[in-house]
């Protein structure tokens, strides 16, 4: 009798392997970057990140950025190629690595992206006002701590002082989550849960509830989660993972240069400003957004329908 294939596993049993492979692989990225850091800056180095502050010396800071791009690598990219190479045993397919898709989409995604972002502000302007019930008072109390401490990282993160900080965050923030975030929830748990369910909508949608809640942003868990909405349905309307790594890195960059440019005094744009838009820019934005939407879905499907006939 032939053994059973990984990849027929149930989907449950799929899911928490997948939960387990990426807890490991921050444990062990984890260490990997704590040894690292010890060995360049010694203990010193790793204990100071316990005490963030605006005025962290270099060496704490680079300890900061070594740990922050660890977890992208072993907690994300690491595992996803594992599950798909080693368990699924189909990774081309499975992530949606292929580049056999219309280039035209790729200029849809940065359209999409930049006409989207009143969008953007209205859902995290809602979500800052989110209040929970007096009974919840101390979860809320929680959730707002850790958002100021989030705020308070990503804040001594985004000072930069040269282009060779610039650089190096361009790959912390933008270029190695774009591409690690992408292969394990677009490449790897909507797959999951897009056959648990039987659906691809469910599968786009609980794999971008997944993507908002992991980050442990709560005030910030609409407009993520709609990025990741995004995301998914450019991987799955495409059949390829690349839009969306595009996207992602277009959300990420941008937030980047412009927090550069201001530090820089070259634009007048603050990137902490939450009012930038009005209703009329929300309203066309949601009708341009959805417009562009439809146009991507429908050159995917041509395209599809090429490569079927073919």
């Amino acid at each position: 009798m032939m053994e059973k294939p990984y990849y027929q596993m149930s989907y449950p049993l799929q899911f928490l392997l997948l939960v387990l492979l990426a807890v490991a692989g921050l444990f062990l990225g984890g260490l990997i970057c704590g040894i690292f850091i010890v060995i360049i800056y010694g203990v010193s180095g790793f204990s100071a990140m316990m005490n963030m502050g605006a005025d962290m010396p270099a060496s704490t800071l680079n300890s900061l950025k070594i740990m922050q791009m660890g977890s992208s690598v072993f907690g994300f990219l690491a595992p996803a190629i594992f599950f798909a190479k080693v368990i699924v045993r189909q990774p081309v397919p499975y992530l949606k690595t292929s580049r056999k898709f219309p280039l035209m989409l790729l200029l849809l995604v940065f359209f999409i992206m930049l006409v989207s972002s009143p969008l953007m502000e209205m859902l995290i302007n809602f979500n800052q006002k989110m209040v929970l019930p007096q009974a919840l008072k101390g979860l809320e109390r929680w959730m707002r701590n850790m958002e100021d401490t989030a705020s308070q990282q990503t804040e001594i993160l985004l000072k930069m002082k040269s282009s060779v900080n610039f650089l190096v965050n361009l790959l912390m923030i933008a270029i190695l989550p774009a591409i690690a975030e992408e292969f394990i929830f677009r490449g790897c748990f909507q797959q999951i849960f897009t056959g648990w369910t039987k659906s691809i909508h469910w599968g786009v949608w609980l794999s971008a509830a997944l993507f908002s809640a992991i980050h442990f942003q709560f005030f910030g868990l609409l407009p993520r989660m709609l990025l990741g909405v995004f995301f998914g349905y450019f991987a799955a309307w495409s059949g390829s993972i690349w839009p969306g790594v595009l996207g992602h890195f277009l959300n990420n960059g941008t937030a980047l240069v412009v927090s550069y440019l201001y530090q820089l005094k070259l634009i007048k744009v603050n990137p902490d400003e939450q009012q930038m838009f009005d209703w009329k820019s929300y309203s066309f934005s949601i009708l341009l957004t959805l417009i562009l939407f439809l146009t991507y879905k429908k050159v995917s499907q041509t395209q599809n329908q090429r490569l079927q006939a073919v």
